[in-house]
């Protein structure tokens, strides 16, 4: 869990709806997303502006007449901080800061600062950074604007030139150590990935748009304790755990960062190790907010990230969370094969989602006796570390009798070891009676 850390910047937003960008902003509402974006950094909000332009300025991405009643707005308020809702290129950030005297930074750099301050593993911590040095290598020239006043001459040609080689080959020469310790921990979770192959556990990882609920989903399939809130990117590293309901069968569960539309490139390649587990992924559980207003348009950016990941013919369910925040107290009421409605947070629907999941992945459930001999001790205890067994008999004959919970094909792979059969009530009886 991390602490919420409050900056204190006096902090202007800017938000532009820019005309000509309008296939890459699918969210209606772009600017309220932007805005708790925002305060989910931990800024002081203490000023806005908000306006419409056919197209990006070439010099400071905002119009000459907008960008002069920005500058009023903020001369003399003692702003920090000024953050604006779209991807900026140096020298328009450069330009932007020259013009208005504060710092500038845009939507990719709250995104990492706001990963930066949450990440808590090693791993995550590495990918935040990496992901920081490519962004920064872009900009180091807003970096060392005071070496432009250098004069030429004997001694003094080309200081600027030489600080900024320098700062290039350094920053390029910590990335690659990140990428190969990064690559290092992609062959570990690859080696990790064979085990549990080979152990039969299935992997179910929870993906969705930022604070649509998988944390809270998560908490509830695996009895965890996950920081979650009411805020966007509440998560920041892949967790996963071992399923502790035996109905459920030998499933791990994953709980990933959530999307957002127009997620950096930087983002996506640093954080390719992590995503990179939903590639093993068995089953995908796609987590959407059914309350909120811009729905169908988040899960078609979920929908085209997934896609641009090669994780389009992973088999999904589609769950839509928070059901009782549109009115919906009974979830078998909306019950269908194409979606499941449910509230982790109010305990609705989570039965049916988990016979879903059974469904998926073992072709239901099996519940009731089989027998097996003495001498298979290996298979009773694959048994137990499943968490399948409910109860156990044993027969004066040496054969022992299980009541378990298992996946119908788990039950047909068993079923080929000789010694392994299914036994009835009446079976059961004549035990307990002898």
């Amino acid at each position: 869990m991390f602490k919420e850390e409050k900056t204190n910047l006096k902090t202007y937003l800017v938000f532009i709806d820019v005309h000509s960008l309008k296939d890459k902003q699918l969210i209606d509402d772009a600017e309220r997303e932007f805005y708790d974006l925002v305060l989910s950094s931990g800024a002081k909000i203490v000023g806005k502006s908000s306006h419409k332009q056919s197209k990006p300025s070439i010099g400071h991405f905002i119009n000459k007449g907008k960008l002069e009643e920005i500058c009023d707005s903020i001369k003399g308020s003692g702003i920090d901080l000024v953050i604006v809702n779209h991807k900026l290129s140096a020298s328009q950030a450069r330009n932007l800061e020259l013009k208005l005297k504060v710092r500038v930074i845009d939507k990719t750099e709250l995104i990492l600062d706001i990963f930066a301050s949450r990440a808590t593993t090693h791993i995550g911590k590495l990918q935040v950074e990496l992901a920081q040095l490519n962004h920064l290598s872009t900009r180091l020239i807003r970096g060392w604007t005071h070496l432009e006043r250098q004069k030429g001459g004997i001694g003094l040609r080309g200081p600027g030139e030489t600080q900024l080689e320098t700062d290039r080959r350094l920053i390029g020469h910590r990335i690659r150590t990140l990428k190969n310790r990064l690559s290092k921990a992609h062959k570990q979770k690859q080696l990790n990935s064979y085990a549990r192959k080979k152990s039969r556990n299935r992997l179910v990882a929870l993906v969705g748009y930022t604070n649509a609920g998988k944390t809270t989903l998560f908490n509830r399939l695996t009895n965890s304790s996950q920081f979650a809130a009411d805020k966007l990117f509440a998560t920041l590293d892949s967790v996963t755990r071992r399923n502790i309901d035996p109905e459920l069968g030998p499933i791990l569960f994953s709980d990933t960062v959530g999307f957002i539309s127009d997620l950096p490139t930087e983002l996506i390649e640093s954080f390719k190790a992590t995503l990179d587990e939903l590639q093993s992924a068995d089953l995908l559980l796609h987590v959407t907010d059914c309350s909120d207003q811009d729905h169908d348009q988040k899960i078609d950016e979920v929908d085209a990230i997934l896609n641009s990941l090669g994780l389009e013919d992973i088999p999904h369910i589609m769950i839509n969370n928070k059901c009782d925040l549109v009115g919906l107290r009974d979830p078998e009421e909306r019950k269908s094969n194409d979606e499941v409605w449910i509230s982790a947070e109010k305990n609705l629907g989570i039965d049916h989602l988990r016979e879903r999941i059974n469904r998926e992945l073992f072709n239901g459930v099996y519940k009731g006796w089989v027998s097996i001999e003495s001498s298979m001790g290996k298979l009773r205890a694959e048994l137990y570390a499943m968490g399948c067994i409910i109860k156990e008999e044993s027969a004066r004959s040496g054969a022992i009798y299980l009541n378990i919970d298992i996946g119908r094909d788990e039950l047909d792979r068993l079923l080929q070891n000789k010694g392994f059969n299914i036994c009835s009530d009446e079976d059961i009886l004549l035990v307990n009676e002898g």
